[in-house]
């Protein structure tokens, strides 16, 4: 079991999709194969290939078994894409199972954001798409909400009517969403807090038990080479420049508690602890995962 604690939290990594997703150039623009073969020593083979100059990208569940309750942050796809070129997402249900859980199980879904690859399996097909987890409550960033719902937006990058219909809006008509904004407290363990720029309403949850601090930040990193270059921000990111100010203010906060940053798609590992470099940041140590 990919498993770690952390004071009285149970930390389960559950890997959905492994792939090479884009050439480094256009997955973070501005960045050229200088910058990534400075830091190879850090990025090879995990996280990026260099001989093909593709980024990889995990996309991949955590399971927290915090106070009583089990809470599942990011979904990961549907295994029935409905764009093209979408990877088909895993069976995270049986994944689920082989750790012992049941999605009647889970207490609370925590989407970090409202993007595809950590929406999927918020719900299934049960004759109409019902949520997968029956008893949870799904904490929702108000902003993200506003930002993907098709009535107020047209449908573009990142954004698509599809995916929030088959994700999103059946867990509003269940009742199941608690809309949140600002922050958000889950337990005396966990709390989530705005972090925008990635989407407008991404969360980051903060992990605080005994003397052990974790951040997972989501989308706020894709890859090491941000920890380096924390200016870097990705294609996919709506405010660029918004993305990287969020980025460093968190990585500080990280880097002065001490705190094991947990990324949506980072392989190998799959969380780091970093410390301040002048401007930027280097990796102390990595976590436990195996990878």
């Amino acid at each position: 079991m990919d498993t770690i604690e952390l004071g009285n939290v149970s930390v389960t990594r559950i890997a959905h999709v492994d792939h090479y997703a884009l050439d480094a150039a256009e997955f973070f623009p501005g960045t050229d194969r200088a910058l990534w073969n400075a830091h190879r020593s850090w990025l090879v083979p995990e996280h990026w290939d260099a001989e093909s100059d593709r980024v990889r990208v995990v996309v991949q569940s955590w399971v927290l078994r915090s106070a009583g309750r089990t809470v599942v942050i990011d979904t990961g796809l549907t295994p029935t894409p409905t764009r093209p070129g979408v990877p088909r997402g895993g069976r995270f249900p049986e994944a689920l199972a082989a750790v012992g859980i049941d999605p009647a199980d889970v207490d609370i879904v925590v989407c970090t954001h409202l993007h595809a690859d950590h929406v999927g399996w918020n719900t299934r097909m049960d004759g109409e798409r019902v949520p997968t987890f029956p008893r949870a409550r799904y904490p929702f960033p108000r902003p993200d909400l506003e930002f993907f719902d098709p009535s107020t937006g047209r449908d573009g990058p990142g954004r698509s009517a599809d995916v929030f219909e088959e994700s999103v809006a059946p867990i509003l008509r269940s009742g199941q969403a608690v809309v949140w904004d600002g922050a958000h407290r889950i337990d005396e363990n966990l709390r989530l807090d705005l972090a925008p720029g990635h989407t407008p309403g991404l969360g980051v949850l903060t992990l605080e038990s005994g003397t052990d601090r974790a951040v997972f930040v989501g989308d706020l990193l894709h890859s090491p080479v941000q920890l380096f270059e924390p200016d870097v921000s990705s294609c996919f990111c709506h405010d660029p420049a918004e993305a990287a100010r969020t980025r460093r203010r968190v990585l500080e906060r990280a880097a002065d508690q001490r705190a094991l940053v947990v990324p949506a798609h980072f392989g190998g590992a799959g969380a780091v602890e970093v410390r301040r470099d002048g401007s930027r940041f280097t990796i102390h140590r990595w976590a436990g995962f195996a990878g």
